[in-house]
């Protein structure tokens, strides 16, 4: 059975983390610290929800400083790591934030985030999500994980609330500081 399509009314995007914002890969050095390669696509994404009044943030079971680091600079609203029990999460995210579930999606591309894709209003999976994922969701992206996924997301979720792709971005056009604060 289909569910209803209410992108245009998400006040909320939650993005797993590993196979979402990134591609997975996980680098570790040679004093045991672990980096992550992030997307600066999936930068100006958060940046273009706020402008448009949509909160963001991260949901994940893996906890690592590259990742509150990022979710800290691009000023994501919800950052909820090391969370393997992440529907429980998202409703603790919801009753902090005062927004129901039927206003917020959420974007994962594992096993562990399926249970919370059929809870949100709106599911979403990067290209290369595992085929129970791709299933489970609602909206599959054509970019991969790591590769754009929430800017993606984020237009998608704009041309829903029936803003075409030049109407979404007007604030950062001849605006060179609006672009800098985009993705920094």
């Amino acid at each position: 059975m289909l569910r209803p399509d209410l992108r245009d009314q998400i006040e909320l995007v939650l993005f797993d983390v590993d196979g979402v914002l990134t591609d997975g890969t996980l680098l570790i050095g040679p004093e045991g610290e672990s980096l992550k390669p992030f997307n600066v696509r999936d930068g100006v994404a958060i940046g273009l929800l706020k402008q448009h009044g949509i909160k963001s943030g991260v949901l994940s079971a893996k906890s690592s400083q590259p990742l509150l680091t990022r979710a800290t600079q691009l000023g994501m609203d919800v950052i909820k790591i090391g969370f393997s029990r992440k529907l429980e999460a998202i409703q603790q995210i919801a009753e902090e934030q005062g927004i129901a579930a039927e206003r917020i999606a959420f974007a994962g591309d594992d096993i562990i985030d399926i249970p919370v894709m059929r809870k949100v209003a709106a599911a979403y999976a990067p290209a290369d999500a595992h085929p129970l994922v791709l299933e489970a969701a609602d909206h599959v992206m054509t970019t991969a994980g790591g590769r754009g996924v929430a800017r993606e997301i984020a237009e998608d979720l704009l041309l829903a609330r029936g803003l075409d792709l030049a109407g979404m971005y007007a604030h950062m056009l001849g605006d060179d500081d609006a672009l800098r604060r985009l993705v920094q």
